[in-house]
């Protein structure tokens, strides 16, 4: 008889598992296929009105009319974005909460030794949205004409070049110690607390050039205050047709750009994953989100989640190695 009823114990707990499991099963399932039924966040760890803010904007509005859902930019500045990041890497994986990734997610893994989280561990690619190549700048009245007379300058007189940057470890200083080490000339770099400054300077000749997002300095191009001297990609830049690319120039390597791409946090299903992918692939193919990133010298680039992973896995070996060379630490 007690063998009957530990038998019969045993049933029910299984059974009553199995139940569990399937509920379980079925509410997951439900939850996926009604993905999304409340508002979405999209953690933009830099303050409101940069490039990535702006892109951001422009694609979630897009996004929403597709998912049908309320999708709002929740600005997290601070900690070279480690903080946006950490919120995003921390939070449920529902699909509600996401982040608009940049060069920082590669980057940041090398120059700092304490972050409380790893971003190729904690934080998985949906898809990549968009790049801008840099762009190097010089004072109008610079003596500098073309890339070549920089670099020959540098190479003949190595403590009088000097080039300005965001700060340490920014897209612009990691762009700079690029050039320099592919072109083999030497520059001093000064860093600043952001851009703005640093433009100031540059514009006031403190400085002799910069790498930088065509988008912070167009205005000053148009006005001919400053004297854009490469394009660092590939290919010419619509925004600046006549302006040579490094590989015309004959320096590929040092090709560099400010990219961004969408990510959430470890465990999200790729069914919801798929869903936030086709909702940014029908912003990125709208005429009007092309037409804008194209005004901001910026080439959308729409992938799939594992195509937007390789891509930053290789740009995480790219730029650790030149932090490596370079010891660039973090401010």
């Amino acid at each position: 008889m007690k063998k009957f009823c530990r038998q019969h114990s045993v049933l029910w707990k299984g059974i009553g598992l199995a139940i569990a499991l399937t509920a379980f099963t079925i509410s997951t399932i439900h939850a996926q296929e009604s993905f999304p039924s409340k508002l979405i966040s999209i953690v933009v760890p830099y303050a409101p009105g940069g490039g990535v803010d702006i892109v951001t904007r422009l694609v979630s509005q897009k996004m929403a009319e597709k998912l049908k859902q309320v999708i709002i930019v929740d600005n997290r500045p601070g900690a070279a974005t480690n903080i946006g990041m950490d919120v995003v890497a921390r939070s449920k994986p529902d699909g509600y909460m996401l982040l608009t990734a940049s060069n920082t997610l590669a980057c940041n893994p090398a120059l700092f030794s304490n972050m409380t989280f790893d971003p190729v561990r904690d934080l998985i690619p949906i898809g990549s949205i968009g790049y801008a190549p840099l762009v190097v700048v010089v004072p109008e009245n610079s003596r500098f004409k073309t890339l070549q007379d920089m670099i020959a300058f540098g190479k003949a007189n190595p403590d009088k070049l000097t080039y300005g940057s965001a700060g340490n470890g920014s897209s612009g200083h990691l762009a700079s110690e690029l050039l320099k080490s592919e072109a083999g000339f030497n520059a001093l770099h000064i860093p600043y607390k952001g851009g703005a400054p640093a433009i100031n300077d540059l514009l006031g000749e403190r400085i002799s050039f910069m790498s930088i997002n065509p988008l912070e300095v167009i205005s000053h191009i148009k006005a001919k205050k400053l004297r854009p001297i490469a394009v660092m990609d590939k290919k010419a830049l619509s925004l600046l047709p006549s302006v040579p690319t490094v590989t015309s120039l004959h320096l590929p390597g040092s090709s560099s750009s400010v990219w961004w791409g969408l990510v959430g946090p470890k465990g999200m299903s790729p069914e919801i994953v798929a869903k936030l992918n086709s909702a940014l692939r029908f912003a990125l193919a709208d005429p009007t989100v092309v037409k804008r990133m194209d005004e901001m010298g910026a080439t959308v680039t729409p992938s799939g989640a594992t195509e937007f992973g390789a891509f930053v896995k290789s740009e995480t070996v790219k730029w650790s190695k030149v932090i490596k060379e370079a010891n660039i630490k973090a401010d």
